[in-house]
This record gives structure tokens, C-alpha cells and sequence, in this order.
């Protein structure tokens, strides 16, 4: 039998290989929960990333949701009816309509010469004792009270019908038929009828089925939607050559604001419509191209100062003669508070300096500065707005750092207005251009063939450039509807 001394290693023997076997399965877990929080620490930090996408993400989102026609480049159609608009002038706490004291504005009398037809009103009794007045009653000395009424007459259409006789010769015995003269023989409607169609569809914007409703209610004439087609596509031949003149006219001007926007041709083909417009002409171009070749399509080699946006097809123009619209940039700044963090403290900074910009080119407009303080003032402004581009440069938000690597290759356009005379700012002026346009394109979902097309650029440069001149747009659609009949010198668009 064993004693116990023999018992006592093999007891001590048997613990410590448990003891080894608890060492190596401590070591195992211990192995297999570093495997584990290797994987938790990984599998964080990815959804950590993934967190930070999804905020910046999120922001961006909300950021475009916030977009409206006041903080990016979108049409103020396009807003949503709650979007709220900043005014113009401060609130002063009055109601809305004249004030008290204010001037009103009634219409003009024209001189008694001047009226188809005099009207006289007598009194028939007194106003205080009532008692009628005899016929023999003499009038005062004093002038009568003068009021007048304006009426459009009944329109009805004039018909002249033209007979071609025929006479035989004595001689020969030929019969001849008399020849109509060929600017009464080319069409069935007069050149006023034609050049008020091309108003209706023009100007107002019509549709040629409610051009062809309009003819028959306010004039009496009732014509077939082929001879509106046609009639506006004889218009449009006869403004060709003023259109000519006042496009020549414009590319060699010493300032021109360019801008465009889309149009569609035949149904679902893009296209886009090209609006060149200095201080007294507007000219307009459709071009199945957005970019630099279709730029030089409208103006060719342009060599004055060039207002514009940024869009890309206008960078080659020398910066030293390209002006950058400070409203699209004020926008652009905008955008960048919607996306807050760094971004918002930039943008809020280059809108402050924006203000001042602003503010002191306004004065000058208003004549209380002149040009040499409008550079004194627009100096510091200039300065602390290169040192938050060169700063935005390294700011942690993509589109803000973008924003600044963007504008300081142009930074000599961003200030041609303060040197130059004639220059603005802003693209305002073709941007207003482009408003009758995109009402067109609205309702008439653009043209639908080239030589539509043709006359849409056509007629919107007569219209707008007649409005900035302050001329009559009828008088002129008929004075180069006549010409054209008649073989003789076509109106022009430039100012004499």
C-alpha cells in the first residue's frame, strides 16, 4: 500500500497540469477576444466613417432642399410657394398702398384739339335752391370741369379687292390680263395684319391657335393656322436683315452681357438660346450647343468688355475684359452658409464683404460717389476678400476650398466694373432679357424646326431691343413687313 509521501507528488503533479490546461484555454479566450475586439474596433471605425459620410451626406441634402432662387442659380419658377423672398426696402410698420399725403396719379388730358368729339353738360337746376334753370340761363365765364373717356371703336377688317383686267389688241388680236403689282400679289393679308400676328405671336406670346382666335374676335378676320405659319415665316424674312445689322452692331461694342438658357427644337432636342445685350439692343440666337463654339457663333471674336456668369464657355475671354456677375457669386456664397460648419463661417464672411460691395456701387449709381471714391472704397474690400479666398483654400468643406480654387484663377474679372465705365456687376441685364424667352419656351415648349427657331430669335431681338430704345414695336413690324413687299431699305434696329 502506498504511503502518503507518495501520493503527495503525484496530487501536486496533477494541479499543475491543470493548472496549464486553465493557462492555455485563458490564453485561447484571451487570443480569441483581441480577435474580436480587433474586429469591434475595426467594425467601428467603419461605422464611424460610414456615420460621417451619411452626415455629410444628410447636410448636403438638406442643404439642396433649402435651395432657392435667392441662394443658387435657379429660376424663380422653379421656387416653391412657401419659399419667402427678402424685400427690397425695410419694413417701416405703415399698410401697404399710398400714403397720406401722397400725390396721386390720374391720366393726362389731351388738348381739346386734339379729341374726336366734345360732349357739353349743363346743370338743370341750382344746387342749393333747386330751382330749375331757363334755357335762356348764361353759363359762367369760368372753364368747365374736363373729363375723358378713351373707347376702342368696332374693328372691322378693310377689303380692297384688286381686278386684273384683260384687253385685246387691235393690232394682233393678243389678249392680255394686267399684272398686280407684286407686293399685292404675294399674299392675301395686309402688312399690317401680318406684322400684328407676328405681335400676338412675338410679343404676347400667343400660341398660333389663340393668335388665330384673337384675329377673328378683335378684328373680324378669320384666317387658318397654315396662314399664321406662313405669315410668321415671311416676318421672319423681312426682319433678317435688320437683324443682321443690330447682330454686327453688337460684336463690335465696347460692353455686352451674354447669358443663355435651354431651349427645345422638334420635340425633345435640346438646344439653347444665346441673348447678347449692350445699352441699347438685345440680340438672340438659338444653338443646338452650350460651350465656347457656339459663344463665338453669336459674337465671334468679341474684343470689348464681356459680362457674364461663369460658365465655362466664357473663360477664354481675356480676364482683364471679362466681368464675373457678383449676383451669381453672392448666391454662391449663400449656398455655402446652407451647408454650415466651416463652410457657413466663410460664406457668411464673403457675404458681409459682398454687402459693402454692394452698397458702394449703389452709391455711386445714386450719384452721391464718384469713381475714383468708388475704387478708395472698393480697395479694403478687395483686399480682405483675397485673404478669405487664399483661407478658404484649407477649409474642411469640399465645395467651400472648391469654391475659392474656382474663383481665384478669374479673381482680375471680378472687379472690371470698378475701372471701367458702362460695366456692371452683375448679368442683370441679360438675365432680364431672357425672362419673355423662358415664358416662351413655357408655353410654347420652344420651336419646332430651324426656321422656327429662326424667327423666335429673330422677333425676340426686335421686341427687346425696341422696349430698350423706347420704340414702337408695331410701327416697325410693318414698316419691315411694307419693305419687304416692296423691294425698298428695311427699318433698322440701330439708334440714329
Amino acid at each position: 500500500m502506498p504511503s502518503v509521501l507518495d501520493s503527495q507528488p503525484r496530487r501536486t503533479h496533477s494541479r499543475e497540469r491543470a493548472l496549464e490546461r486553465r493557462v492555455r484555454e485563458l490564453e485561447r479566450e484571451n487570443a480569441q477576444l483581441r480577435a474580436e475586439n480587433a474586429e469591434l474596433r475595426a467594425e467601428n471605425a467603419a461605422l464611424k466613417t460610414k456615420l460621417s459620410e451619411f452626415e455629410k451626406r444628410f447636410a448636403e441634402l438638406e442643404a439642396r432642399l433649402s435651395e432657392n432662387s435667392t441662394n443658387s442659380h435657379r429660376p424663380p419658377s422653379s421656387d416653391p410657394p412657401w419659399t419667402k423672398r427678402a424685400g427690397r426696402k425695410k419694413p417701416t410698420g405703415r399698410k401697404q398702398g399710398a400714403q397720406p399725403g401722397h400725390e396721386g396719379a390720374t391720366r393726362p388730358l389731351i388738348p381739346v384739339e386734339k379729341v374726336d368729339r366734345v360732349v357739353p353738360h349743363f346743370p338743370e337746376a341750382c344746387g342749393r335752391c333747386r330751382l330749375p334753370f331757363g334755357a335762356r340761363t348764361a353759363s359762367e365765364g369760368r372753364e368747365p370741369r374736363r373729363h375723358q373717356v378713351w373707347e376702342i371703336p368696332p374693328t372691322k377688317p378693310v377689303i380692297v379687292e384688286h381686278q386684273a383686267h384683260c384687253r385685246t389688241c387691235r393690232h394682233c388680236g393678243e389678249t392680255t390680263q394686267a399684272e398686280l403689282p407684286p407686293e399685292i400679289a404675294v399674299s392675301s393679308f395686309g402688312p399690317r395684319l401680318q406684322a400684328t400676328v407676328a405681335l400676338l405671336t412675338g410679343r404676347f406670346r400667343l400660341s398660333r391657335r389663340e393668335a388665330e382666335e384673337a384675329t377673328s374676335v378683335l378684328f373680324g378676320v378669320d384666317m387658318a393656322l397654315g396662314s399664321i405659319t406662313a405669315m410668321e415665316k415671311a416676318t421672319s424674312e423681312a426682319l433678317a436683315k435688320p437683324y443682321d445689322e443690330a447682330l454686327a452692331k453688337v460684336r463690335v461694342s465696347d460692353v455686352v452681357n451674354a447669358d443663355e438658357t435651354g431651349w427645345r427644337e422638334r420635340l425633345g432636342v435640346r438646344a439653347w438660346l444665346w441673348v447678347a445685350v449692350t445699352s441699347t439692343l438685345a440680340v438672340f440666337a438659338v444653338d443646338p450647343r452650350r460651350n465656347r463654339d457656339a459663344f463665338k457663333r453669336l459674337l465671334g471674336a468679341f474684343k470689348g468688355v464681356l459680362v457674364t456668369d461663369r460658365w465655362g464657355a466664357y473663360l477664354d475671354h481675356p480676364t482683364d475684359r471679362h466681368q464675373v456677375c457678383w449676383g451669381h457669386l453672392r448666391r454662391d456664397f449663400e449656398k455655402l452658409v446652407l451647408r454650415g460648419g466651416e463652410a457657413a463661417v466663410l460664406g457668411n464672411a464673403l457675404l458681409a464683404e459682398t454687402a459693402t460691395l454692394f452698397e458702394t456701387w449703389h452709391a455711386l449709381r445714386r450719384g452721391e460717389i464718384d469713381r475714383a471714391a468708388l475704387r478708395r472704397r472698393i480697395a479694403p474690400v478687395k483686399a480682405r476678400f483675397h485673404e478669405l479666398l487664399v483661407e478658404g483654400l484649407q477649409n474642411s468643406h469640399p465645395k467651400a476650398n472648391g469654391l475659392c480654387a474656382k474663383l481665384i484663377p478669374v479673381w482680375p474679372s471680378l472687379w472690371v466694373f470698378v475701372e471701367n465705365e458702362g460695366v456692371e456687376p452683375t448679368n442683370n441685364d441679360a438675365e432680364r432679357a431672357l425672362r419673355p424667352a423662358v415664358l416662351w419656351r413655357k408655353g410654347s415648349f420652344g420651336s419646332q424646326s430651324e426656321s422656327g427657331s429662326t424667327y423666335v430669335a429673330r422677333v425676340l431681338t426686335i421686341v427687346a431691343s425696341l422696349r430698350k430704345q423706347g420704340r414702337h414695336v408695331l410701327d416697325f413690324l410693318i414698316a419691315a413687313v411694307t419693305a419687304q413687299r416692296m423691294g425698298t431699305r428695311s427699318p433698322t434696329l440701330i439708334p440714329q
